[in-house]
Formats: C-alpha cells, sequence, structure tokens
C-alpha cells in the first residue's frame, strides 16, 4: 500500500525545486496534492499522472486570503488536509550594512511571513480533524550563520523556532510540526545565485563531507518519511539533510594520515 494513499497535502513553492520534488514523490505514494507557487509549474503532469485529482494554483504565500481560500478548496473538494509542506521560498541578502531595507523586507515576508501564513490557514481544519502533519522547509542557514546571508540566515532560522512553536502549541490536537533543514540542493534558486560566484560553489561542495550538492528528490524522501505515519512520534524535530555540511570542518588532517 502507498505511504500516504488518500491523504490530502498541501504543498507550496510547488513549482520547481524541493516543492516540485515534494510534490512528485507525495503523489507516487497516492497522495491528493494541491501545488501552490507564484509561478507556473514546470512539469505538473507527472503529478497528475500519479494522482488525478491533483491540481494546482497560482499564488503569492504572502497574500493571507489567497492561501485561505486554497485551503477552502482543499476542504470542499477533498474533505480533509493532512500534510502541509512550505517550500516557497527566495534566496536574497548581503552584509547587515549593504543590503537594502526593500530587500530584508522581502525575504522576511515570503520565507517566514509567508511560512506563518501557510501553517494559519491549515490549522482550523487540522484541530478540527484532530490530525496532520506540517513540515517546514527552513536550511541550514537557520541553524548555522552563513557569510553574507542576513535576511536569509534570519528568516531561515524564524522558520526553525515557529516550528517548533507549533509542535508545542498544538501537539496535543494530533497536529505534528517539523522543519526540515536542507543543505546545498541542487535547484534552480541555488544555481541562480552561485552562477555568479563558481568559487563559493566549489567551497561548498568541498565542506560537503560526501562531495557533492544535493538532489531535490533528497529532501522529498525526508519530507515523505515526516509526513508518514513512520514517523507518528517524531514532532518538533529539526531534520538536517545536507550531505553532512554542518557535521564539522576539515582541514585535510585525514589526506595527511593517507585516509583518502
Amino acid at each position: 500500500m502507498a505511504r500516504l494513499e488518500r491523504q490530502v497535502a498541501i504543498i507550496t513553492g510547488a513549482a520547481s525545486g524541493i516543492g516540485l520534488a515534494c510534490a512528485e514523490r507525495f503523489a507516487s505514494e497516492g497522495a491528493v496534492v494541491i501545488g501552490t507557487d507564484i509561478n507556473e509549474p514546470g512539469n505538473w503532469q507527472t503529478i497528475q499522472d500519479f494522482s488525478p485529482e491533483s491540481w494546482f494554483r497560482t499564488l503569492d504565500v504572502t497574500h493571507a486570503d489567497a492561501q485561505r481560500e486554497v485551503a477552502q478548496q482543499a476542504v470542499e473538494k477533498h474533505g480533509r488536509i493532512d500534510i502541509l509542506v512550505t517550500a516557497a521560498g527566495i534566496g536574497d541578502g548581503g552584509p547587515v550594512s549593504m543590503i537594502e531595507d526593500e530587500a530584508w523586507d522581502r525575504v522576511i515576508d515570503i520565507n517566514l511571513k509567508g511560512t506563518y501564513l501557510s501553517i494559519k490557514s491549515v490549522l482550523d481544519t487540522m484541530m478540527a480533524q484532530r490530525s496532520g502533519s506540517i513540515i517546514t522547509i527552513s536550511s541550514v542557514e537557520g541553524i548555522n550563520g552563513t557569510e553574507g546571508g542576513s535576511a536569509y540566515n534570519a528568516s531561515k532560522g524564524g522558520v526553525v523556532l515557529l516550528s517548533k512553536n507549533v509542535a508545542i502549541d498544538y501537539g496535543r490536537m494530533g497536529i505534528r510540526s517539523n522543519v526540515i533543514c536542507p543543505g546545498f540542493i541542487d535547484t534552480p534558486m541555488l544555481n541562480s545565485i552561485m552562477g555568479a560566484m563558481p568559487e563559493f560553489k566549489a567551497d561548498v561542495v568541498r565542506e560537503t563531507k560526501v562531495g557533492r550538492l544535493g538532489k531535490a528528490e533528497e529532501v522529498a524522501g525526508a519530507a515523505l518519511f515526516l509526513a508518514s505515519d513512520d514517523a507518528s512520534y517524531i514532532t518538533g524535530h529539526n531534520l538536517v539533510v545536507d550531505g553532512g555540511y554542518t557535521a564539522g570542518h576539515r582541514h585535510g588532517v585525514v589526506e595527511l594520515m593517507g585516509l583518502v
């Protein structure tokens, strides 16, 4: 039996990258997927091949009314909401003395406020059901600072603590809330940033202990686990999916010892 058979999942940021990978994986496991994004999806047909009842809406996650409308439509069409994955996000930033106020506001609005509004839009339904799994997508940059990433780091750090707070507040109602902190994943957003900074990409790969960028499908696998019954006793957890990037630093010692 598919792990998410007949469950209803809303996934934000589902047009590309991690959100699209989650939509495809969840649909392949039997879920009805409602995808949202400010952009049109690159390949939604794959999701509908797996799950013909799945559908997509274009919206801005910073618009509360649009988020509520999608949640209401999900309940009207399918009777419930079992899963929320908040993958919508943008990368922007710079040192505090250099970032423009408008850029700061945009990153915080989409990455943090957008996550808050996504969660808020499904909570009434999940509370009435006395069940639900909320999975927020943060970043390793939400647990460790990264050079030049003030706004992005702040927004993703906020997502981590917001997710834990939801776990605390709603756990007795049968609602689980967990957060995934991906490392550097090969997605259009990351490539748009790294394209102009090849030295940065090389350093990231060097500090990722498995020696490569991650794949969106690898994050989707972690999200599937957290959404499934296999994670029924897991809430308030921060699952790092980063190829060992945050495990610690390498200084060439093992090479000197002949290990590699």
